[in-house]
C-alpha cells in the first residue's frame, strides 16, 4: 500500500491542494441537472477529474473531489445517453406526448396525456416530461 499524503518540499514551501477535482464535480452536477444536453459538461467533468488525480499525484498533493467529479461525470453521461435512448426509440411517442401536452389547459387533460404516453410506453411520465415542456 503507498503513502498519498503530502509531504513537505526540498525547498520548503508548502504542498498546495489541487483544485481542479472540485471544478469537475461543478461540471458533473450542472451535467446532471441539464439533461440530455448536459453529456458534454459530464465529459468535461470526468477529464477533470482525471487530470486533477494524475496532477496530485504528480506533484504529491491532493486532489479533494477529484474521484467524486468521475463518478458524477459518469453518472451524467449515463442518463444522458438514457434519455437520448428513449427519444431514439420512442421517437412517435414523444412527439404525440408533445402535441398533447401543448393543447393540455386543464390537470385532467394532462394526466389524459401522461396516462396515453404510460399505456404506450410502459415508461412513466417524468422520462419525456423534462424534456417535452
Amino acid at each position: 500500500m503507498t503513502d498519498n499524503s503530502p509531504e513537505p518540499r526540498t525547498d520548503g514551501s508548502t504542498p498546495k491542494v489541487e483544485r481542479g477535482g472540485l471544478w469537475g464535480l461543478f461540471l458533473g452536477m450542472a451535467g446532471l441537472l441539464l439533461q440530455p444536453y448536459g453529456v458534454v459538461l459530464s465529459v468535461f467533468g470526468v477529464v477533470q477529474g482525471f487530470r486533477a488525480r494524475r496532477s496530485a499525484r504528480a506533484n504529491r498533493t491532493e486532489a479533494p473531489g477529484a474521484l467524486l467529479s468521475v463518478m458524477v461525470g459518469t453518472l451524467g453521461i449515463v442518463m444522458s445517453l438514457a434519455a437520448v435512448s428513449v427519444f431514439v426509440v420512442y421517437d412517435e411517442q414523444v412527439r404525440a406526448y408533445r402535441d398533447c401536452s401543448a393543447r393540455a389547459h386543464t390537470v385532467s387533460t394532462q394526466e389524459a396525456c401522461d396516462e396515453a404516453w404510460e399505456s404506450d410506453t410502459g415508461l412513466p411520465p417524468s422520462a419525456v416530461a423534462v424534456f417535452a415542456g
